[in-house]
C-alpha cells in the first residue's frame, strides 16, 4: 500500500500549481515602475534647460508699457504691435506652463527664436529709418494676405487674429516718415546706386527673379501692371490698366495707394534721388 502511494505520487502526468510571487518581487517591480516615471518626468523637465535653436529666454523684458515709447508712430498702431505681435518678435514673451516641457519647448523657442530675427520690436528704435519701412510694408502685407500670425500660434492664441481695425492702425505706420517727395526724376538715375537702395530697402519683399511676398521684378518696364503669373495682385492693381513706364512707376514708388487706392503695396521710397536710382537698376 505504501509503495503504490509513492508510485502515484511520482506519476509525471500530474501537474503542479505554479508558486505564487512573493510580495518582495512585487514590490520590486512597482519600484521600478516608479523610478522610470520619475526619471522620464526629470528628463522631460530637464531638457527644457537645453536650447537647440538659441534661447530667447536669455534676454529678460522691461514691460510691454516700457516699449516703443520712443518710436514715432501713430498710438493705435503701437497698441497693435504690443497686443498682437510683441509675444513672439520682442523680449516681452509669456511663456505659459507647456512652455516648460520639451520638446514642445523647442518648438516654442524656434518661433520665437525666428520671429525676433526678422522683426525684433524690443530693438526697433536702433533700426534706421529705411529698415523700419520695409518691416512695416512687410507686415502689412502679411497680415492682410493672413500670413501672420502663423496658424500654430493662432490654435492657441485665437484672440491674436488681427482685425480690420487692427490692419488699418498698422497702415498708419507708413505715415509715419513724413511726406513723399513729389519731384519727379529730374534725370537719369544711377543703376549701382540703385542696386544698394534695392538691396536694402525693396529685398525684403521683392526678388528680380522669383516671387517673394511681392512679384519678381525682372523685365518690370513696359509690362503690365498686375501680369506676373502665380501671384496673387491686389484686384485693384489688376484693373488698374497700368503699363510700367519710368513715369507711373516713379508715382508708384512715391505713394502706391495715390496711384492706385486699395493696393497692397504699402512702402513708400520717399527721396526722389533713391526712386530715380532704383527705377535706372529695374531697367537695365
Amino acid at each position: 500500500m505504501q509503495k503504490l502511494d509513492l508510485v502515484a505520487n511520482n506519476n509525471p502526468s500530474q501537474t503542479l500549481s505554479p508558486r505564487p510571487a512573493t510580495d518582495s518581487s512585487v514590490a520590486i517591480r512597482r519600484r521600478l515602475v516608479l523610478v522610470s516615471v520619475l526619471a522620464a518626468i526629470a528628463a522631460v523637465l530637464g531638457l527644457r534647460f537645453v536650447h537647440p535653436f538659441g534661447n530667447p529666454r536669455a534676454e529678460s523684458g522691461t514691460g510691454l508699457g516700457t516699449r516703443l515709447m520712443a518710436a514715432n508712430m501713430p498710438a493705435a498702431a503701437r497698441d497693435v504691435l504690443m497686443a498682437k505681435c510683441a509675444d513672439c518678435h520682442s523680449s516681452e514673451t509669456h511663456y505659459p506652463l507647456y512652455a516648460s516641457i520639451a520638446p514642445g519647448s523647442w518648438l516654442m523657442e524656434w518661433d520665437i527664436v525666428e520671429g525676433r530675427r526678422h522683426l525684433d520690436l524690443s530693438r526697433w528704435d536702433e533700426l534706421p529709418l529705411g529698415a523700419r519701412e520695409s518691416l512695416v510694408a512687410k507686415m502689412i502685407l502679411e497680415v492682410k494676405s493672413g500670413e501672420m500670425p502663423p496658424l500654430q500660434y493662432l490654435v492657441l492664441h485665437w484672440g491674436a487674429r488681427p482685425s480690420a481695425a487692427d490692419v488699418q492702425a498698422l497702415a498708419s505706420l507708413v505715415n509715419t516718415a513724413g511726406t513723399p517727395d513729389e519731384r519727379g526724376p529730374a534725370g537719369p538715375g544711377d543703376a549701382a546706386r540703385g542696386k544698394l537702395v534695392f538691396e536694402k530697402r525693396c529685398a525684403s519683399c521683392h526678388s528680380m527673379t522669383k516671387n517673394q511676398e511681392g512679384p519678381q521684378l525682372a523685365g518690370l518696364l513696359g509690362r503690365k501692371a498686375g501680369s506676373v503669373v502665380r501671384f496673387g495682385y491686389s484686384t485693384a492693381l489688376k484693373k488698374s490698366g497700368l503699363t510700367w513706364t519710368e513715369a507711373t512707376l516713379d508715382r508708384w514708388l512715391a505713394d502706391p495707394d495715390t496711384l492706385v487706392p486699395d493696393t497692397n503695396m504699402e512702402y513708400r521710397v520717399r527721396n526722389t534721388d533713391e526712386r530715380r536710382d532704383v527705377i535706372a537698376y529695374l531697367a537695365r
